[in-house]
Formats: structure tokens, sequence, C-alpha cells
């Protein structure tokens, strides 16, 4: 405590005297550019990676990043989900997984923690869809590659289940909205982003879709030693069977050619988006 008291005088007599005039300005109101739902980790810090000021970022925090479908719970997500896309007018979304997610470790052995932490239980179950569907389709990975994995395609699950929202859904219809999926290498200091085109967690090419001059987020070129977050080759060339699933980790460039699509909608493809609807109807 001593430290965080040391740190608030610290803040006053420094950092905020030096930006007094951008808490003046928000003290009147805020007019954040990007939702930014990620996980409740304390070694996740969204402004810090992304070197937003202050009032950039609208953020929803959780263990696992997790946002439950329209209507399964009246919870917090939903309603600043709600409040930040109605109210606050944002038209940026990014679902931010991380590695070494203690809450996907702990997703893929839920039941182990029914008696030692039931609520953590309770809440996990709200990703049943991101362990069946790990569990039906990776199953000859363990390890690291296993937990790398359930990483990525809870991302995808969270942003397939982001869809269920009206405000969402009317938005991405409209094309006034667009979702994009994330994860923060924490040894690396990386963020790799879904790559509609590739399939894949890569290293993002450019600034996010649409966004003013001033909106840059970090891109590849500020991220040495980037590459892509995904499975072995190995296992990629002996199991993946591309023409049936593409895995959300793959390194295969498959353009999507589907005239089907909606707005909105194109960082998924239909082979992933039926594997994960699958996954939570099991």
């Amino acid at each position: 405590m001593k430290k965080l008291l040391q740190g608030l005088e610290k803040f006053q007599s420094g950092y905020f005297d030096e930006h007094r005039q951008l808490f003046e300005q928000l003290s009147h109101g805020q007019k954040p550019r990007i939702l930014f739902i990620t996980c409740s980790d304390s070694r996740i810090d969204p402004n810090l990676i992304t070197q937003a000021e202050v009032g950039e970022l609208f953020v929803i925090r959780n263990a696992g990043n997790i946002i439950p479908p329209y209507g399964a719970t009246n919870g917090g997500e939903a309603a600043s989900i709600e409040y930040a896309i109605n109210a606050l007018g944002i038209e940026q979304v990014i679902i931010c997984g991380h590695s070494h997610c203690g809450a996907m470790k702990g997703l893929l052995k839920l039941q182990s923690l029914a008696d030692e932490m039931p609520l953590v239980y309770d809440w996990l179950k709200q990703a049943e869809a991101t362990r069946r569907l790990v569990k039906d389709n990776y199953k000859e990975l363990e390890g690291e590659e296993l937990i790398e994995v359930t990483v990525a395609e809870n991302v995808l699950n969270q942003l397939s289940n982001l869809q269920t929202y009206p405000i969402i859904r009317s938005r991405l219809h409209q094309g006034k909205l667009s979702l994009h999926g994330w994860i923060f290498r924490i040894e690396t200091g990386e963020i790799l982003a879904y790559d509609p085109i590739l399939h894949d967690f890569v290293a993002p090419h450019s600034k996010i879709t649409h966004p003013e001059a001033e909106d840059n987020l970090p891109s590849s070129r500020h991220l040495p030693n980037s590459h892509p977050f995904k499975i072995s080759e190995d296992y990629i060339r002996t199991n993946a069977d591309v023409k049936k699933a593409t895995p959300a980790v793959n390194t295969v460039a498959k353009k999507n050619g589907s005239s089907t699509q909606k707005p909105g909608y194109n960082y998924l493809d239909p082979s992933q988006a039926d594997r994960i609807y699958r996954g939570s109807r099991s």
C-alpha cells in the first residue's frame, strides 16, 4: 500500500500536472474510440501495450476475456457493450487474449475447479464452446501448444458471442462497426491480430479498419521478432483438413470467396463459424 500511495503522489505532481488540460476536457465527458475487451490478468495493461492516452479506450476486463452470449446472463459485460456502442458511438471493438492465460488453463481442466473455486467454475462454463471445440479438434496437442490454440480459439469464440448482441448485429449490418481479435504475447510484447485471409493470428500489417489519421495502434514494424501465433507445422501437415475445418491458427493462406457473408463478418470464414457453433451445441 505504501508503494501505491507514493505512486499517487507521483501521479498528481507529475503526469497529472503535465496533462492537466486533458483531464479538464475529460471532466466534461468521454469520447473513447475503441472498446477493448481483455483479461483481468495483472500482466495485461491495454493503455500500456497500445500506448493509448487516457480517455481513448473503453475497457471491459474479466477472467478469460469472456463475452457471454446475449441473454445468457445480465452481467456487467452486456451492459457495458450496449453502453459503449449505443451511448458512446464506438465503432471499433477489440477482443484481446494473451499467452499463458490462467483462465484458459482452468478451462481445460474445468471439472477440477468445481469444489475449490465454484464461482470460477461457473464463470468459465460460459466458455464451454471453446473447451469443447479444442477437446474435439486438437486431440493431439498438449502443454503450451494446447494452451496457445485454446487462447486463439477462445478469442474467435468470444467474437462470435459478441455478434449475438442486437446492437452489435445491427451496426455490423450497417457497416458501422468493425471487430478485431488480438493476442498479446507477454514474453515478447508482441500483438498478434486475426487475419481473415490467412485464417491465422499474425503481426498486424496496418492500422485498424477505417481509422482517422491519429488512430494508429501498434503495427508490426514496432514489434521486433514478430511471428505467427500458431501450432507446429508437423501437426498442421499431418492432422489439419483445411477443406473441412480451417483452424484458427493454421498457416494456410486460403482466401474466402463466399458471397454469402454479411457485412462485418469477414474476420471469420464459414467453416470456422460452423465449427464454433457445432461445439457450442454439442
